[in-house]
């Protein structure tokens, strides 16, 4: 295990689709001798009005972050045996995961989870299938796995 274990970034929020997603990641690092890396970023940008009321918003949004990496750092433990690494970072989603990526040369494949019903693949997803710049000077591939998969199909996958 050196320092160029291959690391698999998700996104952490609480929609089903990050769950589908963290246990291929997690599927997909054990089989590679890999890692997973789970990431929940506040934006900061939500939190306009008065002070108190901003604050009070953000140390929600923070604690809701907060629970997101937990819940998904124990499905990713189960699978690996190995507590993932957690971030947590304030930003607008598509810089700091562009800055993350620069950063991070681990950084070796983002998968990302589609939602399952018709609401539309999500904003990243979308992002990418029309070619805006997520990635700076350092590409990394994209795994998108459907929301819809159960355990099993992903089983199969990895």
């Amino acid at each position: 295990m050196g320092a160029h274990r291959r690391k698999f970034l998700v996104i952490a929020d609480d929609s089903p689709e990050s769950h589908a997603a963290v246990y291929y990641a997690a599927r997909r690092a054990r089989a590679t001798d890999g890692m997973v890396t789970i990431l929940a970023v506040v934006d900061p940008a939500q939190f306009n009005g008065f002070i108190g009321v901003a604050d009070a918003m953000r140390a929600e949004a923070t604690e809701r972050a907060e629970t997101a990496l937990e819940s998904l750092a124990e499905e990713a433990e189960a699978v690996t045996g190995a507590r993932p690494e957690l971030l947590l970072r304030e930003g607008e989603m598509t810089a700091v995961l562009t800055r993350l990526i620069e950063e991070d040369e681990g950084l070796a494949i983002l998968v990302l989870g589609a939602a399952a019903s018709g609401e539309g693949p999500g904003p990243l997803v979308s992002s990418l299938a029309r070619g805006k710049g997520l990635f700076g000077a350092r590409p990394v591939p994209v795994t998108v796995v459907p929301g819809g998969l159960d355990r099993a199909a992903i089983d199969a996958l990895t």
